[in-house]
């Protein structure tokens, strides 16, 4: 019998959110993360860890979660009629990074764990991954964060990375805006494949791959150059982020529906953003080549 074992994964997902701090103060030395211990009523609760105005991050949150309740919320049933009702238990943790400079992208991460059910009629399934927003594309960036998802997927299957490659592109996309959020990576759901123990080892896997891939970038970028042109840009992109995660973020909605701490849960929107009305960006511009070229799905590992 296939028995997970929550209590293994609450110790490295604890473990994991202290990783991806020490790797962004190793790069921002200046960056301090606060520490917010909350409790769910419900049951429950989970430690906040946010950084405001470091030299590189201008906004940052890695929260951790950990939860249970005596029924799913309307979210986690929605393609899951048959567990309404059931007591859960779920945990994870989440981050997002904005950088001050826009010629840096801003990151997403999360891995979470889910358990349905009563004590030897339990349900569980691991999901998560990780994407990457830019304001301004370059395709070396593009290719060598989707080399570091291929890499982690690959011991586990040779057709993993493309099916969660595609299934990030996905979910990550504006329908009223006919574009995605940014250039992808991975998104997976519902994964128990092959039992606990190699599930795990995959959520793992793709886990630990995120904060160097995301901070060899950052390394590259983050002293680039910039005037108020591409600051103003950034904000505006970043209504986008904004947009997707209150309208279509699935996370967010759990945390709300869930009784979740509103103010770790909304930790992911960025500090400044703008919205101006039909903004057209110049032909032939950096700005306009990011939408027209870096925000449609291809294949980034492909040699051209």
């Amino acid at each position: 019998m296939d028995i997970p074992e929550p209590e293994a994964v609450l110790t490295w997902l604890t473990n994991f959110q202290e990783s991806v701090i020490a790797a962004m103060v190793d790069l921002d030395p200046r960056a301090r993360f606060s520490t917010d211990r909350w409790e769910r009523p419900g049951g429950g609760g989970g430690v906040s860890r946010a950084c405001v105005n470091g030299d590189v991050l201008e906004k940052a949150g890695v929260n951790f979660s950990s939860v249970q309740g005596t029924s799913l919320p309307a979210s986690a049933t929605a393609t899951r009629p048959e567990l309404a009702g059931r007591p859960f238990r779920a945990m994870g943790v989440s981050m997002v990074m904005h950088p001050h400079n826009p010629y840096c992208p801003t990151s997403h991460a999360n891995i979470r764990f889910m358990a349905v059910g009563e004590p030897g009629k339990v349900s569980w399934w691991f999901g998560g991954g990780f994407d990457l927003t830019p304001y301004y594309g370059f395709t070396e960036d593009a290719r060598a964060w989707h080399r570091a998802a291929a890499a982690a997927c690959a011991p586990f299957g040779k057709s993993l990375y493309a099916k969660y490659k595609a299934e990030c592109d996905r979910y990550f996309y504006l329908p009223h805006r006919k574009e995605t959020r940014g250039i992808g990576g991975l998104f997976f759901d519902d994964y128990n494949r092959g039992g606990f123990v190699k599930a795990f080892r995959f959520a793992r896997s793709v886990g630990e791959a995120y904060a160097p891939a995301y901070a060899k970038i950052l390394r590259k970028r983050h002293n680039t150059p910039y005037g108020k042109r591409e600051r103003q840009f950034q904000l505006y992109r970043r209504g986008r982020y904004v947009e997707f995660n209150l309208l279509y973020d699935r996370g967010t909605l759990f945390g709300l529906q869930s009784g979740g701490r509103t103010e770790s849960i909304l930790m992911s929107l960025p500090p400044l953003v703008r919205w101006e009305y039909d903004f057209q960006p110049a032909p032939g511009s950096p700005e306009a080549r990011l939408t027209e070229f870096y925000l449609q799905p291809r294949d980034w590992l492909k040699k051209t």
